[in-house]
């Protein structure tokens, strides 16, 4: 006859904290073990891709974890990903060559204009 496994905690019911194995003991006993819940792995903040190079796992043994498993060194390491990290460099770079692309118009604009008042005042040409 087949031996009879209980419960080793108060939950009875077959929910997803309540996941668990029957093991065989070396007193020959058979028992439930309770598998512990899977982490998540991490996504990137942006494109919501999964992030290489971190760990997955449950948010108390996340912080019990050591700085070098759940980051990556690199910008934005542990919440974005190497791609998106460039897109936006990328995209800072050039905002800032527009603003000096359009910073130098304006003052080529206004040495043009300074120039037209000048020769109208004065009625020599340069």
């Amino acid at each position: 006859m087949v031996q009879r496994v209980t419960f080793r905690r108060r939950l009875c019911y077959n929910t997803q904290s309540n996941r668990r194995k029957i093991v065989k003991t070396p007193g020959h006993n058979l028992v439930y073990i309770y598998q512990k819940k899977l982490g998540a792995i991490s996504k990137c903040g942006d494109c919501k891709n999964k992030l290489h190079g971190i760990q997955a796992a449950r948010p108390r043994e996340l912080s019990r974890l050591p700085k070098k498993e759940k980051t990556v060194s690199r910008a934005y390491g542990g919440s974005k990903c190497g791609n998106c990290v460039r897109t936006r460099i990328l995209r800072s770079f050039l905002v800032q060559e527009a603003r000096a692309v359009a910073k130098m118009l304006k003052r080529t604009q206004k040495k043009k204009k300074t120039r037209k008042t000048v020769q109208k005042v004065t009625g020599k040409k340069r």
